[in-house]
This record gives C-alpha cells, structure tokens and sequence, in this order.
C-alpha cells in the first residue's frame, strides 16, 4: 500500500493496473483502494495548495535553524 501511495504521489501518471491487482493480492478490496487513493490524493492537494501559497500549515514544526 505504501509503495502505492508513493507512487501516486510522485508519479500517478505512471500507475498501472498491476499495482492495483497487487493490492488486490494483499487483501485490499476495490472500496479499500478508492479510500486510499482519495486520502493520498486529498493530502497531496492540501499540501500542494500551502505550498504553492507559502502558507504553514497548523501543526507544523518551528524551523529550529531560526531559534
């Protein structure tokens, strides 16, 4: 799953039906694989979003080189 989540991160032009049998090999049923694609999907939105404002998100870190 994770490895899958990469991918769709980096590259999610490049998934191919076989990852998504070898989900499907690991116990992931079709409703299983939508919910992670929505959710990796939606982070990388979400922070691609910020990102591209330069906003911080709630939560993050003090950048320690600044103390």
């Amino acid at each position: 799953m994770l490895e899958y989540a990469e991918k769709l991160t980096t590259e999610p032009f490049n998934i191919q039906e076989s990852e998504i049998e070898k989900l499907k090999m690991n116990g992931f049923v079709d409703k299983d694989i939508l919910e992670i694609n929505q959710v990796v999907s939606y982070l990388n939105y979400i922070n691609r979003t910020a990102d591209g404002l330069g906003v911080e998100l709630e939560g993050e870190e003090e950048d320690i080189s600044k103390m």
